[in-house]
């Protein structure tokens, strides 16, 4: 299994600390007074076995931390995961505003009546909202029906004003 750099650095600090932890229990085994009457060689067995003990509460510990670790690791990619869906739906609705926009639009200067005029198209989520000048009511009423008949649009709002 391949560890990653924090990795390392935690399985490295855990085993620098397992170090330190040894070195000191022999060191005071050997200063201890109320061992007098133990031999060298129980010092030093008794100094293995606590050392023993440290390092698998320092490992335990580590696996601890590993795997902590791992868990935030797992979290923060699919938080990442999670808002590149919202952009790109984000965006993808933005192309599809821009694409009804731009379809109903030409559909309205194709119209003989319409294309003279300046009609604004605004598309929100697939609702089209209509305004300017219209020259008549017909025409006003074919600038819906063209925009609905475009893909994607759920709405029309026609706010052409008729001019008399």
């Amino acid at each position: 299994m391949k560890l990653s750099n924090k990795q390392r650095s935690i399985q490295h600090s855990g085993m620098l600390t397992l170090t330190c932890s040894a070195v000191l229990l022999v060191a005071l085994g050997a200063c201890s007074k109320t061992d007098s009457n133990k031999t060298i060689g129980e010092k030093l067995d008794s100094a293995v076995a606590k050392t023993g003990q440290v390092a698998s509460d320092a490992n335990a510990k580590a696996e601890s931390s590993l795997a902590s670790a791992g868990d935030a690791v797992k979290r923060d990619a699919q938080k990442v995961e999670d808002s590149s869906k919202k952009m790109v739906a984000s965006i993808s609705a933005k192309v599809d505003d821009v694409t009804i926009t731009t379809s109903v639009s030409a559909e309205l200067a194709k119209d003989p009546d319409l294309s003279a005029i300046k009609i604004n198209v605004d598309t929100k989520d697939g609702k089209v909202t209509l305004n300017g000048p219209a020259p008549n009511a017909a025409a006003k009423e074919r600038a819906t029906t063209l925009a609905k008949a475009i893909k994607g649009v759920s709405s029309v709002d026609n706010k052409l004003e008729v001019k008399s």
